[in-house]
């Protein structure tokens, strides 16, 4: 088990926020790393991150959260955040149109940066402005089902399925990441002897014969 400071966790797993600003990557993160939520936030400059840490299936995970800016002129700048992350949340607003239709670009440049082994989950925020939709929740679980991607709608405001986009995200990458040292194990296994076979590393006939040859 690792430690940093006085908390131990088994696993620590970076997560980025990507999506176009003004979307609610922030406050996405502020509300599920330490449940607050500010109206007046501004837009991200470069990159920020929290953490938070909590159980999945009995094992401490110590979820990295970054939050990449989503204005065009830090984009070169964020593209080398998504180096070593495990997890994104792509994320767009259900009152701007626009931030939905930019989501097939942001799934490319994941793609082209992260790596392709990444879980990936598409949220559409503000749910608590469902007055103000312009993006309607089958649009956004259409598109989901094309990209092979998991969906929810999510309200930094109210809480929202906040805390269940994060725990769907770890809970797919620990059972990947588990897996993964499952079958480590079962090939490390295959490859050592098994138990209580004798090996006989000398021909007893041979060793006999190169004595004798070598006897005076």
């Amino acid at each position: 088990m690792a430690r940093v400071g006085d908390h131990e966790y088994d696993y620590l797993f970076k997560i980025v926020l990507i999506g176009d600003s003004g979307v609610g990557k922030s406050n996405i993160l502020s509300r599920f790393t330490r449940n607050e939520f500010c109206l007046e936030s501004k837009s991200t400059i470069g990159v920020e991150f929290a953490t938070r840490t909590l159980q999945v299936e009995g094992k401490t995970i110590k979820a990295q959260i970054w939050d990449t800016a989503g204005q065009e002129r830090y984009r070169a700048i964020t593209s080398a955040y998504y180096r070593g992350a495990v997890g994104a949340l792509l994320v767009y607003d259900i009152t701007k149109r626009q931030t939905f239709d930019n989501v097939q670009r942001w799934l490319r440049e994941l793609r082209d940066h992260a790596d392709s082994n990444i879980v990936l989950m598409m949220a559409g925020n503000k749910s608590d402005l469902n007055h103000l939709r312009a993006v309607q929740e089958g649009d956004g679980q259409a598109l989901a089902e094309r990209e092979g991607l998991s969906f929810l709608e999510t309200s930094a405001l109210d809480a929202t399925n906040v805390e269940k986009a994060f725990q769907t995200i770890l809970g797919e990458i620990y059972y990947i990441t588990s897996k993964k040292a499952l079958a480590a194990q079962q090939a490390a296994a295959t490859s050592l002897p098994v138990q209580g076979t004798t090996i006989n590393v000398s021909d007893s006939s041979g060793f006999a014969n190169s004595r004798g040859c070598c006897s005076t």
